[in-house]
């Protein structure tokens, strides 16, 4: 399941610029280094003057569309929805500008963080995404798109570990547990502030199958289900059904 795992839960995706070319992050570096809108808050760089004044037009054009009535927030949130369905299309290129366009309008969005980790995430970059989830929870510790986020982190370590030879790394899977058991205390912490992310459930699910917990696998796919069932997926069903036979009721 670590394939389907990564592919759907991660949001590893096959990573390529709207113009077909494959982008490495090694490319995103480079690139990065004469366009600061590849970094995460623009870098915090400083801007020109006609940056700046594009800026005040940018946020102005904004604010003024009637669906926002001049809700910095409500834009916000739109830019950092339209950063995802680009990264899902694989532009994560534009997909990272809309999320600076995002802290453009409201630089107290901490869901602006949850999209600049997510493009780390889908570069394999976790230690990167791991920064960006810690400051944004630092700002707000009980936001659950990035405490689940936050928890899919350290299963990606788990998932590192559980792999890597014990003689690159003694003891590698005993340590992948203590991986699991933070992603478990990160996803508890989301489901409790709202049991109602399909997202959640579907990765406590996951989280407990890899640690042979079959009731609580089953317990929280059927919560995933009952709240639509988007992210569930063939194969990880498979999965559950040969690891663990469901109890009658």
């Amino acid at each position: 399941m670590k394939k389907d795992f990564l592919t759907i839960i991660l949001t590893v995706i096959t990573i390529y610029v709207s113009q077909g070319q494959a982008l490495t992050f090694s490319d995103w570096e480079e690139q990065s280094k004469t366009n600061k809108r590849l970094l995460p808050k623009y870098g915090q760089l400083p801007k020109t003057e006609d940056e700046k004044i594009y800026d005040g037009k940018f946020i102005n054009e904004i604010l003024k569309q009637e669906q926002f009535k001049g809700d910095r927030t409500a834009a916000s949130n739109h830019m950092i929805q339209l950063g995802f369905n680009y990264m899902y299309r694989g532009d994560l290129k534009t997909a990272m500008y809309r999320f600076n366009q995002a802290y453009l309008l409201d630089s107290t969005n901490t869901d602006i963080y949850w999209g600049y980790g997510a493009i780390y995430m889908t570069f394999g970059q976790y230690e990167l995404a791991k920064t960006q989830y810690q400051e944004g929870l630092s700002l707000n510790p009980s936001n659950t798109h990035l405490l689940t986020d936050y928890a899919t982190y350290y299963m990606a370590i788990f998932y590192e570990y559980q792999i890597m030879p014990e003689s690159v790394l003694k003891d590698s899977k005993e340590r992948a547990k203590n991986y699991l058991d933070s992603t478990l205390y990160y996803l508890n912490k989301s489901y409790q502030i709202d049991p109602k992310d399909q997202n959640t459930t579907y990765k406590l699910s996951t989280t407990y199958w890899n640690k042979g917990d079959c009731e609580n696998a089953w317990r929280f796919l059927d919560e995933c289900r009952q709240l639509g069932g988007r992210p569930i997926t063939e194969e990880y069903l498979k999965d559950l059904k040969d690891k663990c036979k469901k109890k009658k009721r």
